[in-house]
């Protein structure tokens, strides 16, 4: 996209020499010019007219000189010795040479060795600057106008290419961006903007007379510029014949004849990857020769810049990728319990951490809550995450308990590496007794908000972190009253270099508290906003590490909606079980269902006492949904698949497939559960 430099200030001491705002410029021409006019040497300024700021240069051998030090920031440096600008007729006399005139209001070329090392150095340092592709281009811009040249246009590929890989399709350039110098200056310190000419050459924007996209033809006069790789004056037959077809049709009116522009192609690590038009006025003088030395530094110095910045773009999409991977995109949504979570990372610089936490159903409509800190903030850190994660996931699957799960993860992590540590806390809720199982490797402890505003940290044994290796981890059982909610967070939310761990949670707590308080004691505050409440605690230095936050508010399931039996595995067990859940249904007003769950119980339980050989549990749940839970000792899973017309069997989870809004089955650590779920009519 083609943006427009913003307004100039007065010049200061001791700026930037490459900063256009050190030298600035006030148009002498009439406000229809394509570019502000220079004033011609003998005019004497107009009242009120602007004196030039000094224009430093630099050696173009070197982009660092030794001769130019870095500006003290604290004290104002003095502006060096002006230099001339000669009338044409003395282009080539002594004054040329010794410098002894001086036009004001507009700035100076650079006629010495001394002002173009410093400019060099000067811009390139402004340049290195920027970090990604719109800064280092925006540093050209601004680091050459009006210093260098009246105006810059700069087309880069379009895509631009990643480091090694090799482009496909034939080289488009778009242009990029587009810096002049202002037409006028008001007297208040901003600039006119002149209202346009039906001429090309008389617009004052110059990304309306060139084209945006530029394909360059093989063989062609620009693909011999680019590829000569140095920068060439304009008036050179091969350049001439080369910006028709970069400008596009009418846009070659805008170059100015003569010496009066250079087009710079910017070549990277492997290929060439756009061009740089610089420009100056008809009433200014001229490039010399060893003004392309400097466009030839500057193009690829910002050359480079790009080709760097292009792979911190792609590392940090990856990194973004790798997060979005990482962490779950969605939180499930459980029965009896409601979740919310938040995710900072330490700066936008490292969007990803070692941080992480989940949610995972389990059977029988518990869920397991988990919530981890790798040691670390690389990519490396990351990956472990991720694989410590998919452990968790796997083990969370065979319904272990806590302390088994810690205990899996710790081996995984000491067969990931010896120096592979990472705390957690993983808990599991069950709505239908409400209560909590929760087991802690090394992580900061949770905090329980009950439904009355008082703020409790759960007494959990903090345990030893995961990778330390030969530790037992112990898991404690909590009630979990309706309406309370549980916070899970990782260390970045309360440690910091402000502050300890303990105080972090005490602030922690008294943070829930007070937000609690705004909803009175009977209503909870709501998820979403208790967790944006709880990240706001967290001051301008407080942001050390990763956040990971879970917040999990529990509902249960309340009793009188709870059926459960025992079945024997025997014949008489699938007729039973269509009476018992007949009966449920007519309780809880539900008989309009009867036909629909009396066929699918039949078909699960039959299929269950089949093959096992201790009682099987039957167990119905009344939530938003139907829930039916059919429980055996055998751990093998059912599978689904298409009955042949010869089978007398094969044809129950069929038809738990057609009529039922969702099924499945979980393997437990004494068999499996098969459930399915039906709306309520």
């Amino acid at each position: 996209m083609t943006e427009q430099p913003t307004s100039f200030e007065r010049p200061q001491p001791g700026a930037d020499p490459a900063d256009p705002r050190g030298a600035l410029l006030r148009a002498s021409t009439p406000p229809h010019s394509a570019l502000p006019a220079q004033a011609r040497a003998g005019e004497t300024p107009p009242p009120g007219s602007d004196i030039a700021a000094p224009v430093p240069g630099g050696d173009p051998e070197h982009s660092q000189p030794t001769l130019a030090a870095e500006p003290d920031t604290h004290r104002p440096r003095p502006a060096p010795e002006s230099v001339p600008v000669p009338s044409e007729a003395a282009a080539d006399g002594p004054e040329r040479r010794t410098g002894q005139s001086q036009a004001l209001g507009r700035p100076t070329p650079m006629r010495r060795d001394g002002d173009r090392l410093r400019f060099v150095g000067a811009a390139t340092r402004r340049i290195a600057r920027g970090i990604d592709l719109d800064e280092i281009v925006m540093g050209l811009c601004r680091a050459t106008v009006p210093t260098f040249s009246d105006a810059i246009l700069v087309y880069l590929r379009d895509p631009l290419p990643v480091g090694d890989e090799r482009p496909t399709g034939p080289l488009v350039l778009r242009l990029r961006r587009t810096d002049r110098i202002p037409e006028e200056r008001d007297t208040e310190g901003g600039f006119t903007v002149p209202a346009p000419q039906p001429e090309p050459t008389e617009l004052t924007e110059l990304s309306a007379v060139t084209a945006e996209l530029c394909e360059v033809r093989t063989g062609g006069a620009l693909a011999e510029v680019l590829r000569g790789v140095r920068p060439v004056f304009t008036d050179s037959p091969a350049a001439r014949a080369a910006l028709p077809e970069l400008l596009g049709e009418g846009g070659e009116l805008i170059v100015p004849g003569g010496r009066r522009a250079i087009l710079a192609p910017l070549r990277g690590r492997r290929r060439v990857i756009g061009a740089a038009l610089f420009l100056r006025r008809p009433d200014r003088i001229a490039f010399e020769p060893d003004d392309l030395l400097v466009a030839a530094q500057l193009a690829t110095h910002s050359a480079l810049g790009i080709d760097k910045a292009v792979l911190y773009g792609r590392e940090a999409y990856i990194a973004d990728e790798l997060q979005r991977t990482m962490l779950p995109e969605t939180l499930p949504r459980p029965t009896g319990v409601r979740l919310a979570s938040r995710y900072l990372p330490a700066a936008e610089t490292a969007r990803v951490g070692g941080d992480w936490y989940d949610a995972i159903p389990l059977p029988g409509s518990r869920v397991a809550l988990v919530v981890g800190d790798v040691m670390g903030h690389s990519m490396t850190s990351a990956a472990i995450m991720g694989q410590l994660r998919t452990t968790a996931q796997t083990l969370a699957g065979l319904d272990l308990p806590p302390q088994e799960v810690l205990h899996h993860l710790d081996e995984q992590a000491q067969r990931l590496g010896t120096d592979r540590m990472a705390t957690c806390l993983y808990a599991v809720y069950d709505p239908v007794s409400h209560r909590i199982t929760i087991a802690n490797a090394g992580h900061p402890p949770p905090v329980l908000l009950h439904l009355g505003g008082r703020a409790e940290v759960l007494r959990v044994p903090p345990g030893a972190p995961i990778g330390v290796g030969g530790v037992d981890f112990e898991a404690v059982e909590l009630d979990a009253p309706a309406g309370a909610t549980l916070l899970l967070y990782t260390d970045g939310l309360v440690e910091s270099r402000l502050r300890d761990v303990w105080s972090g949670i005490e602030q922690l707590r008294e943070k829930l508290a007070a937000t609690a308080q705004l909803t009175g004691p009977d209503h909870p505050p709501p998820l979403e906003a208790l967790c944006d409440e709880v990240l706001d605690m967290l001051g301008p230095g407080d942001r050390d590490d990763d956040i990971a936050l879970l917040a999990a508010r529990f509902e249960g399931i309340a009793p009188s909606d709870v059926a459960y039996w025992f079945l024997e595995p025997e014949d008489a067990a699938p007729g039973r079980a269509r009476r018992l859940a007949r009966r449920a249904l007519s309780r809880w007003g539900l008989e309009d269902m009867s036909d629909s769950v009396e066929l699918l119980v039949s078909e699960v339980v039959t299929n269950a006492v089949r093959y096992a050989s201790r009682p099987v549990t039957l167990r119905l749940l009344r939530t938003d949904v139907l829930r039916c839970e059919v429980g055996d000792d055998v751990p093998q899973l059912p599978r689904l698949r298409q009955a042949r017309a010869t089978d007398e069997g094969g044809r129950g989870l069929y038809l738990v497939n057609k009529l039922a809004r969702r099924w499945g089955a979980t393997r437990l650590s004494t068999g499996k559960v098969v459930w399915f779920e039906l709306n309520r009519s």
